[in-house]
């Protein structure tokens, strides 16, 4: 029999983290230690008081409860993901008024979060109309830290988007990105649009990693070495076998200049193509002898030095 200490231990590693939707960056509701702190380089968290810093994140595995809905966030885009995730890696990766890059801007998620903690956001989105949709839910954002933003419409995959990156760096002052973060399409389980430059639209998987290892190249040239560059991706089911498609994207990025500092596993709650269905895909697994997705994965890779 397990000793009612053991248990106590898995109950709490096992429980979910709270929701942090207080529309802030957590570090700003901490007092800062008087005189000189104790710190990582790359971040203004206090380690001389590293106990209380109970909202940052250290586990491998991320439970969250809700979508984070404050402020000028919103889940109307089909395919965006929590704010908690790019709320967690930029407190844990950048410093106030580092630049943080986005690929695959989407809603603007990572941008709104980039405000809020005062961080310079730069974002790149391949669709015209969503990209000024993000540009104006961005702006929605109360920016009290006097920030810049800057949206680039194109084709992260291109030659061509490195100079419009640096052109991007050079309005705010700064020759670096600070962090990379990649959302991208997960292959083609969501069809995003028509157009041949959507990585939704690649023919296969192969083809799929290759053009996202483009993305990896062009998007990461004016990353600072040892800074950090974040995928945040899932895998898929293909001709009833699963493809790690997650590992494979993974591998591209260590065929660059990165090395693997962690695997995060984040669980999907709140899955449209799931919601109100439960009885429905517990079915076909057991019918199938597969296990149903409730998984995702956030890639932490360093560039070298």
């Amino acid at each position: 029999m397990r000793s009612s200490k053991t248990m106590k231990t898995k109950s709490k590693a096992m429980q979910s983290f709270p929701d942090f939707g207080s529309g802030s960056c957590f570090e700003e509701q901490r007092h800062e230690a008087k005189g000189k702190k104790k710190q990582n380089p790359i971040n203004d968290l206090d380690l001389e008081n590293w106990k209380s810093l109970t909202d940052i994140w250290t586990d491998s595995l991320w439970l969250i409860p809700s979508r984070d809905k404050s402020g000028a966030h919103t889940a109307e885009y089909h395919g965006n993901f929590v704010p908690q995730i790019p709320r967690q890696v930029i407190q844990r990766y950048t410093k106030r008024g580092d630049v943080v890059l986005d690929a695959f801007l989407g809603s603007g998620t990572t941008l709104i979060e980039s405000q809020r903690c005062g961080r310079h956001g730069i974002g790149i989105e391949l669709l015209s109309e969503v990209a000024h949709k993000a540009t104006a839910r961005i702006a929605l954002e109360p920016n009290r830290h006097g920030i810049q933003n800057h949206v680039i419409i194109g084709d992260s995959s291109s030659p061509d988007i490195k100079g419009r990156i640096v052109e991007a760096l050079e309005r705010i002052g700064r020759d670096l990105v600070d962090l990379v973060m990649l959302h991208p399409p997960y292959h083609d389980i969501i069809k995003f649009s028509d157009s041949p430059d959507d990585l939704s639209n690649q023919a296969t998987v192969a083809a799929f990693c290759e053009a996202l290892g483009r993305v990896i190249e062009n998007t990461t040239e004016k990353l600072r070495p040892g800074r950090f560059l974040i995928i945040v991706i899932g895998d898929k089911y293909a001709d009833s076998a699963w493809i790690p498609l997650g590992f494979y994207v993974m591998q591209e990025a260590l065929k660059r200049e990165f090395i693997l500092k962690s695997i995060v596993v984040k669980d999907m709650q709140g899955n449209r193509a799931k919601q109100n269905q439960e009885q429905l895909w517990r079915y076909r697994a057991l019918l199938g002898g597969f296990y149903v997705f409730r998984h995702e994965y956030v890639f932490v890779l360093k560039k070298k030095a």
